[in-house]
């Protein structure tokens, strides 16, 4: 088909090229005979090439063929997760080589009870969740995201374990005797813990007794606690993990517990819980009797000699004029009777010559003074008196202080 065009403009890469009917076509100059110019009239002869189609048609169906076999046949595979150690506080999980397919990664996140806790890096086959509490459930999966879509793992739930499930310990040793290895390695296995050669991410503690070797460094490298042996031995016998601090390479022993161990603990609580509470009352303590209340014993015996009774002022004066009158200075019996023994006037024969003065002296005195008011009140006839009231003690320790002035040096008794 021959087509007559008329050039209108003529650009450095464009034509603009008019049809009979004034419609603009542009077209590239560089098809157009290098001598042409406004105004020149070109023919172009427009066919269609059916065989090139054909071609075409075949090549792009097997591009399309080749396209399937290689990304659509065969799709990402989801996630794996497992566990591989529990502790107390913290759980390490593993999983297996994410299968992408044909598919791009775009990540891999881990999610703990349904919240996002994390992203995990690319080539990573484990990781190491800690902070966790005890004895609590905790449930987690993992989504793969890529170019192909999301997949999920299915869900994994962990228990952490109790403060005496000793279990998940797992120890890396290190440099330390023969002896002593082997020793670690008995009690490792009297508490169901787990020995390992290397230090990897389920390694919970590192033992040894020298800081030195690759070993130690990976160890301290991961952060991961450096005890000397006697910690395991520690476990074992408070039948419970405890604590590092006072195990560690440079702590004080000082700070290391030193309990007894579960059984002791558990035979005593046992023995402490058949015993039932007892409730003990002290009686009261029995009232004394007083003088007047004591009596003598069957066998004739009396108890300790009683003061004489007190002194009425009539009964003063029949015993001054017995005795011829009280001497200048001196104190009557009957004061002395209302005297309190305290204030007993000492004999100055009571005071030898000796440095070294015996105090029962004075009680000696003082008794032989009582039993002779004693013998003098039962002298006395009683039936006199009958009326008259006795005197008290305040009144007897009154009469004394007015007969003697309070002073009781040099009395002879």
């Amino acid at each position: 088909m021959l087509v007559s065009l008329t050039v209108g403009k003529v650009d450095a890469g464009v034509a603009v090229l008019l049809t009979e009917d004034k419609r603009l076509i542009e077209f590239p100059s560089i098809l157009l005979p290098p001598d042409i110019h406004s105004g020149s009239i070109v023919d172009i002869n427009v066919g269609r090439n059916q065989h090139a189609e054909a071609v075409a048609d075949q090549k792009f169906s097997a591009l399309q063929s080749d396209i399937y076999t290689t990304f659509g046949t065969k799709s990402p595979s989801p996630p794996v997760l497992r566990c591989r150690n529990t502790t107390q506080t913290s759980v390490v999980l593993e999983w297996d080589p994410i299968d992408l397919a044909s598919a791009e990664l775009r990540s891999l996140s881990l999610y703990r009870n349904g919240n996002k806790a994390g992203t995990i890096p690319k080539d990573k086959l484990s990781t190491k969740i800690s902070g966790l509490a005890l004895d609590t459930e905790y449930t987690f999966h993992l989504v793969l995201r890529t170019s192909a879509g999301q997949y999920s793992s299915e869900r994994l739930t962990v228990k952490t374990h109790t403060m005496e499930n000793l279990s998940g310990i797992t120890i890396t040793p290190g440099v330390m005797p023969g002896q002593l290895r082997d020793s670690l390695a008995e009690t490792v296995n009297r508490i169901g813990a787990k020995l390992l050669d290397a230090v990897r991410i389920d390694t919970t503690h590192f033992v040894c007794t020298e800081p030195r070797g690759q070993a130690w460094e990976k160890a301290v490298e991961m952060n991961v606690p450096v005890v000397v042996p006697d910690w395991v031995k520690g476990c074992e016998r408070e039948g419970r993990i405890v604590g590092v601090r006072g195990y560690y390479l440079d702590a004080d022993p000082k700070l290391r517990q030193m309990g007894t161990s579960a059984v002791q603990r558990s035979s005593v609580s046992t023995a402490a819980a058949r015993e039932s509470p007892r409730i003990e009352h002290t009686p009261p303590t029995p009232e004394r009797p007083t003088r007047s209340e004591r009596t003598p014993t069957d066998d004739g015996a009396s108890e300790p000699p009683q003061p004489p009774p007190k002194f009425n002022q009539e009964q003063e004066r029949e015993a001054e004029q017995q005795h011829g009158g009280p001497e200048e200075g001196a104190v009557t019996q009957a004061s002395i009777a209302g005297t309190p023994l305290a204030e007993r006037p000492r004999k100055s024969d009571d005071f030898s010559d000796d440095d070294d003065y015996d105090d029962g002296n004075e009680s000696d005195d003082t008794a032989k003074a009582i039993e002779q008011g004693r013998e003098e009140a039962e002298s006395q006839p009683s039936g006199s008196q009958g009326g008259e009231k006795e005197t008290t003690e305040g009144e007897a320790a009154k009469v004394a202080a007015e007969d003697g002035k309070g002073e009781f040096d040099e009395v002879a008794l």
